[in-house]
């Protein structure tokens, strides 16, 4: 119980009966991704408000777009070279 970090008897049990082992998994990986796709969603929904507003897009607002692409790729080689 302590190595998973749980005070609850009664889940662990029942984990141990069924499962007869008990897996922790990190999602550090995974919660870094989702973190960096929402910033990407978030850019592109204030992007897509400013040229349906204006009719017309900024240069910096494009690089800034690439640039969350590029780390949302970054975090996916790093994660795919991991798990190979």
């Amino acid at each position: 119980m302590n190595q998973l970090s749980t005070r609850n008897f009664g889940a662990y049990a029942r984990k141990m009966l069924i499962d007869g082992c008990v897996i922790k998994v990190d999602y550090t990986a995974q919660k870094k991704l989702a973190a960096a796709v929402s910033r990407i969603a978030t850019n592109i929904n204030h992007v897509c408000r400013r040229i349906n507003s204006t009719g017309h897009f900024h240069e910096d607002d494009v690089a800034e777009l690439k640039a969350r692409q590029a780390e949302i790729w970054e975090l996916l080689k790093v994660r795919q070279r991991n798990e190979l």
